[in-house]
Protein backbone atom coordinates (compact mmCIF):
# COMPACT_ATOMS: atom_id res chain seq x y z
CA UNK A 1 0.00 0.00 0.00
CA UNK A 2 1.47 3.23 -0.70
CA UNK A 3 2.07 5.72 1.65
CA UNK A 4 0.59 9.12 1.51
CA UNK A 5 1.44 11.72 -1.14
CA UNK A 6 1.30 14.41 0.82
CA UNK A 7 2.67 17.83 -1.02
CA UNK A 8 3.22 21.28 0.02
CA UNK A 9 1.57 23.71 -2.40
CA UNK A 10 5.45 25.41 -3.59
CA UNK A 11 6.35 21.68 -4.56
CA UNK A 12 3.09 20.91 -6.67
CA UNK A 13 3.76 24.46 -8.39
CA UNK A 14 7.55 23.48 -8.91
CA UNK A 15 6.79 19.82 -10.06
CA UNK A 16 4.18 21.15 -12.85
CA UNK A 17 6.46 24.33 -13.93
CA UNK A 18 9.14 22.22 -14.37
CA UNK A 19 12.85 23.02 -13.87
CA UNK A 20 13.73 26.92 -13.75
CA UNK A 21 14.58 28.27 -17.16
CA UNK A 22 17.91 30.67 -17.36
CA UNK A 23 17.90 34.15 -18.19
CA UNK A 24 16.12 37.08 -16.48
CA UNK A 25 13.07 34.90 -15.70
CA UNK A 26 15.08 32.42 -13.67
CA UNK A 27 16.35 35.74 -11.68
CA UNK A 28 13.22 36.99 -10.70
CA UNK A 29 12.21 33.84 -9.85
CA UNK A 30 14.71 33.35 -7.13
CA UNK A 31 14.48 37.20 -6.46
CA UNK A 32 11.23 36.65 -5.06
CA UNK A 33 12.24 35.50 -1.63
CA UNK A 34 10.69 32.61 0.83
CA UNK A 35 7.31 32.42 1.19
CA UNK A 36 6.71 34.11 -1.99
CA UNK A 37 7.31 37.56 -1.59
CA UNK A 38 7.81 40.03 -3.92
CA UNK A 39 10.93 42.10 -4.01
CA UNK A 40 10.33 45.67 -2.25
CA UNK A 41 10.18 48.78 -4.87
CA UNK A 42 12.57 51.79 -4.85
CA UNK A 43 11.57 54.10 -1.99
CA UNK A 44 9.47 50.89 -0.19
CA UNK A 45 10.45 50.24 3.22
CA UNK A 46 11.29 46.05 4.11
CA UNK A 47 14.42 44.10 3.79
CA UNK A 48 14.84 45.24 -0.49
CA UNK A 49 16.74 48.76 1.18
CA UNK A 50 14.12 50.98 1.02
CA UNK A 51 13.66 53.47 4.11
CA UNK A 52 11.48 53.06 6.32
CA UNK A 53 8.30 55.63 6.29
CA UNK A 54 8.48 58.88 8.43
CA UNK A 55 5.16 60.24 9.29
CA UNK A 56 5.00 63.98 10.38
CA UNK A 57 2.46 65.02 12.75
CA UNK A 58 1.60 68.69 13.28
CA UNK A 59 -0.07 70.01 16.70
CA UNK A 60 -2.82 72.27 15.98
CA UNK A 61 -2.32 74.87 19.35
CA UNK A 62 -5.43 74.70 21.67
CA UNK A 63 -7.44 77.66 21.06
CA UNK A 64 -7.20 78.82 24.47
CA UNK A 65 -3.34 78.42 23.85
CA UNK A 66 -3.56 81.35 20.85
CA UNK A 67 -5.13 83.48 23.09
CA UNK A 68 -2.87 83.85 25.22
CA UNK A 69 -0.13 84.40 23.07
CA UNK A 70 -2.00 87.17 21.65
CA UNK A 71 -2.30 88.69 24.38
CA UNK A 72 0.90 88.71 25.40
CA UNK A 73 2.11 90.34 21.99
CA UNK A 74 -0.60 93.22 22.36
CA UNK A 75 0.41 93.91 25.88
CA UNK A 76 4.99 93.56 24.51
CA UNK A 77 3.61 96.46 21.87
CA UNK A 78 1.89 98.28 24.04
CA UNK A 79 4.09 98.34 26.71
CA UNK A 80 7.23 99.32 24.09
CA UNK A 81 4.92 102.10 22.79
CA UNK A 82 4.66 103.62 25.92
CA UNK A 83 8.68 102.92 26.35
CA UNK A 84 9.00 104.96 23.20
CA UNK A 85 6.48 107.96 23.86
CA UNK A 86 4.90 107.42 27.11
CA UNK A 87 8.06 107.25 29.48
CA UNK A 88 10.67 109.15 30.51
CA UNK A 89 13.26 106.83 29.85
CA UNK A 90 13.58 107.49 25.83
CA UNK A 91 13.20 111.36 26.05
CA UNK A 92 15.41 113.73 23.89
CA UNK A 93 18.14 115.56 26.55
CA UNK A 94 20.71 116.51 24.01
CA UNK A 95 21.91 117.74 20.45
CA UNK A 96 25.38 116.40 19.46
CA UNK A 97 27.35 118.57 16.83
CA UNK A 98 29.90 117.23 14.36
CA UNK A 99 31.74 118.75 11.16
CA UNK A 100 31.96 122.43 11.72
CA UNK A 101 34.34 124.21 10.60
CA UNK A 102 33.35 128.15 9.94
CA UNK A 103 30.05 127.79 11.67
CA UNK A 104 29.99 127.13 15.65
CA UNK A 105 28.40 124.42 17.23
CA UNK A 106 25.88 126.80 19.26
CA UNK A 107 24.46 127.91 15.78
CA UNK A 108 23.89 124.61 14.45
CA UNK A 109 22.01 123.81 17.52
CA UNK A 110 19.72 126.71 17.23
CA UNK A 111 18.99 126.16 13.86
CA UNK A 112 18.28 122.62 14.51
CA UNK A 113 15.44 123.76 16.86
CA UNK A 114 15.64 120.53 18.38
CA UNK A 115 12.09 120.00 20.66
CA UNK A 116 14.04 119.28 24.35
CA UNK A 117 12.37 116.84 26.83
CA UNK A 118 10.12 114.97 24.57
CA UNK A 119 9.77 111.25 23.14
CA UNK A 120 13.26 110.57 21.05
CA UNK A 121 11.35 108.82 18.82
CA UNK A 122 9.22 111.58 18.19
CA UNK A 123 11.77 113.73 16.45
CA UNK A 124 11.01 114.72 12.94
CA UNK A 125 14.60 114.29 11.63
CA UNK A 126 13.86 115.58 8.18
CA UNK A 127 11.89 119.31 9.35
CA UNK A 128 15.11 119.02 11.66
CA UNK A 129 17.65 118.77 8.38
CA UNK A 130 15.64 121.74 6.61
CA UNK A 131 15.42 124.15 9.28
CA UNK A 132 19.42 123.78 9.23
CA UNK A 133 19.46 124.03 5.64
CA UNK A 134 17.05 127.00 5.56
CA UNK A 135 19.02 129.33 8.12
CA UNK A 136 22.36 128.23 7.43
CA UNK A 137 22.83 128.09 3.87
CA UNK A 138 26.72 127.57 4.57
CA UNK A 139 26.04 123.95 5.54
CA UNK A 140 25.30 122.16 2.41
CA UNK A 141 24.25 118.80 3.57
CA UNK A 142 23.39 117.43 7.38
CA UNK A 143 22.27 114.21 8.46
CA UNK A 144 20.25 113.33 11.68
CA UNK A 145 19.98 110.20 13.53
CA UNK A 146 18.85 109.64 16.78
CA UNK A 147 21.12 108.44 19.01
CA UNK A 148 19.69 106.03 21.56
CA UNK A 149 18.39 106.48 24.52
CA UNK A 150 18.70 110.47 24.91
CA UNK A 151 20.89 112.94 21.99
CA UNK A 152 19.70 113.81 18.71
CA UNK A 153 22.82 113.86 16.40
CA UNK A 154 23.64 116.04 13.38
CA UNK A 155 26.90 115.70 11.18
CA UNK A 156 27.01 118.61 9.29
CA UNK A 157 28.83 119.28 5.98
CA UNK A 158 30.04 122.89 5.38
CA UNK A 159 29.66 124.46 1.65
CA UNK A 160 33.45 125.84 0.45
CA UNK A 161 34.51 128.67 -1.10
CA UNK A 162 35.59 128.10 -4.50
CA UNK A 163 35.12 131.82 -5.63
CA UNK A 164 34.19 135.47 -4.48
CA UNK A 165 32.22 138.44 -5.22
CA UNK A 166 33.60 141.68 -4.43
CA UNK A 167 30.74 143.60 -2.87
CA UNK A 168 31.46 147.31 -1.55
CA UNK A 169 33.81 146.35 1.26
CA UNK A 170 33.18 142.73 1.72
CA UNK A 171 33.52 139.47 0.03
CA UNK A 172 30.30 136.98 -1.17
CA UNK A 173 31.51 133.19 -1.29
CA UNK A 174 30.03 131.03 -3.94
CA UNK A 175 30.73 127.77 -4.16
CA UNK A 176 31.94 124.98 -6.85
CA UNK A 177 27.92 124.80 -7.60
CA UNK A 178 27.73 128.87 -8.29
CA UNK A 179 25.61 128.76 -4.72
CA UNK A 180 26.03 132.43 -2.80
CA UNK A 181 26.15 130.88 0.64
CA UNK A 182 27.92 134.05 2.87
CA UNK A 183 29.34 137.08 3.53
CA UNK A 184 32.63 137.49 4.91
CA UNK A 185 34.28 141.06 5.72
CA UNK A 186 37.75 139.57 4.74
CA UNK A 187 38.41 137.30 1.58
CA UNK A 188 39.14 133.91 1.93
CA UNK A 189 42.83 133.11 1.29
CA UNK A 190 43.58 131.55 -2.01
CA UNK A 191 39.99 131.70 -3.67
CA UNK A 192 39.59 133.60 -6.97
CA UNK A 193 37.62 136.65 -7.37
CA UNK A 194 34.84 136.23 -9.69
CA UNK A 195 33.80 139.07 -11.91
CA UNK A 196 30.51 138.88 -13.61
CA UNK A 197 30.82 141.12 -16.69
CA UNK A 198 27.53 140.52 -17.94
CA UNK A 199 24.66 143.36 -17.11
CA UNK A 200 23.92 143.73 -20.74
CA UNK A 201 25.11 140.47 -22.04
CA UNK A 202 22.55 138.17 -24.05
CA UNK A 203 24.20 135.49 -21.83
CA UNK A 204 22.81 137.05 -18.90
CA UNK A 205 19.21 136.86 -20.39
CA UNK A 206 19.56 133.32 -21.88
CA UNK A 207 21.26 131.71 -18.72
CA UNK A 208 20.64 133.57 -16.02
CA UNK A 209 23.18 134.19 -13.58
CA UNK A 210 23.48 131.35 -11.22
CA UNK A 211 24.02 129.30 -14.53
CA UNK A 212 26.81 131.31 -14.84
CA UNK A 213 28.14 131.65 -11.72
CA UNK A 214 28.04 127.76 -12.15
CA UNK A 215 30.08 127.82 -15.13
CA UNK A 216 32.73 129.59 -13.56
CA UNK A 217 33.07 127.13 -10.54
CA UNK A 218 33.10 124.63 -12.84
CA UNK A 219 36.74 125.75 -14.85
CA UNK A 220 37.40 126.68 -11.68
CA UNK A 221 37.34 123.44 -9.95
CA UNK A 222 38.88 121.37 -12.78
CA UNK A 223 42.58 123.23 -12.81
CA UNK A 224 44.74 121.13 -10.59
CA UNK A 225 46.39 122.93 -7.61
CA UNK A 226 49.65 123.92 -8.91
CA UNK A 227 47.79 126.34 -11.66
CA UNK A 228 44.54 126.56 -9.24
CA UNK A 229 46.39 128.85 -6.79
CA UNK A 230 48.36 131.27 -9.99
CA UNK A 231 44.23 132.36 -10.64
CA UNK A 232 43.42 135.72 -9.69
CA UNK A 233 40.41 136.41 -11.36
CA UNK A 234 37.76 134.33 -13.45
CA UNK A 235 36.22 136.60 -15.55
CA UNK A 236 32.28 135.92 -17.09
CA UNK A 237 31.00 138.11 -19.85
CA UNK A 238 28.62 135.38 -21.06
CA UNK A 239 28.33 131.20 -21.27
CA UNK A 240 31.13 131.14 -24.28
CA UNK A 241 33.28 133.95 -22.86
CA UNK A 242 34.88 132.73 -19.57
CA UNK A 243 38.91 134.69 -18.78
CA UNK A 244 41.54 133.39 -16.36
CA UNK A 245 43.76 135.75 -15.58
CA UNK A 246 46.87 134.58 -13.65
CA UNK A 247 50.07 135.68 -11.88
CA UNK A 248 52.26 137.42 -13.75
CA UNK A 249 49.47 139.42 -16.10
CA UNK A 250 48.78 136.43 -17.71
CA UNK A 251 45.41 135.31 -19.43
CA UNK A 252 44.01 132.61 -20.77
CA UNK A 253 41.08 132.69 -22.64
CA UNK A 254 39.01 129.76 -21.66
CA UNK A 255 35.72 129.86 -23.71
CA UNK A 256 32.62 127.98 -22.33
CA UNK A 257 33.35 125.39 -19.21
CA UNK A 258 32.49 122.54 -21.40
CA UNK A 259 35.38 120.11 -22.57
CA UNK A 260 36.90 121.62 -19.38
CA UNK A 261 39.31 118.57 -18.78
CA UNK A 262 41.01 118.60 -22.30
CA UNK A 263 41.68 122.32 -21.79
CA UNK A 264 43.16 122.11 -18.83
CA UNK A 265 45.38 119.40 -20.15
CA UNK A 266 46.08 121.76 -23.22
CA UNK A 267 47.07 124.85 -21.12
CA UNK A 268 49.74 122.68 -18.65
CA UNK A 269 51.65 121.98 -21.91
CA UNK A 270 51.20 125.44 -23.56
CA UNK A 271 52.62 127.31 -20.48
CA UNK A 272 55.31 124.43 -20.09
CA UNK A 273 56.48 125.08 -23.57
CA UNK A 274 55.96 128.83 -23.57
CA UNK A 275 57.06 130.56 -20.29
CA UNK A 276 57.64 134.14 -21.44
CA UNK A 277 54.06 133.74 -23.49
CA UNK A 278 51.68 136.20 -21.64
CA UNK A 279 47.95 134.81 -23.53
CA UNK A 280 47.00 131.61 -23.89
CA UNK A 281 43.61 130.76 -25.37
CA UNK A 282 42.27 127.03 -24.95
CA UNK A 283 38.68 128.10 -26.31
CA UNK A 284 38.99 125.29 -28.58
CA UNK A 285 41.43 122.75 -26.98
CA UNK A 286 42.31 120.89 -30.59
CA UNK A 287 43.96 124.64 -31.82
CA UNK A 288 45.33 126.27 -28.85
CA UNK A 289 46.58 129.59 -29.35
CA UNK A 290 49.59 131.52 -27.33
CA UNK A 291 50.97 134.55 -28.02
CA UNK A 292 52.80 137.68 -26.32
CA UNK A 293 56.26 135.66 -26.26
Amino acid sequence: MAGPTTARRGEKKSARSGPPSSGKAGNSGSGSGRGGKKPAKRGESGSAGGHSGLRVSFTVPSRRTLIITLAGAVLLAGFGAWALYGSTWLRTEAVKVSGTGVLTVGEVVRAAAVPMDTPLASVDKKAVADRVRAKLPRVKTVQVRRSWPHTVSLKVTERQPELIIQTGGKFVEVDAEGTRFATVAAAPKGVPLLEMAVRDSPGLRRFGADRLRRAAGTVVTALPKALHQDVRTVEVRSFDAITLKLTGGRTVVWGSDERSTAKVKVLAAALKAARDARHFDVSVPTAPAVSGS
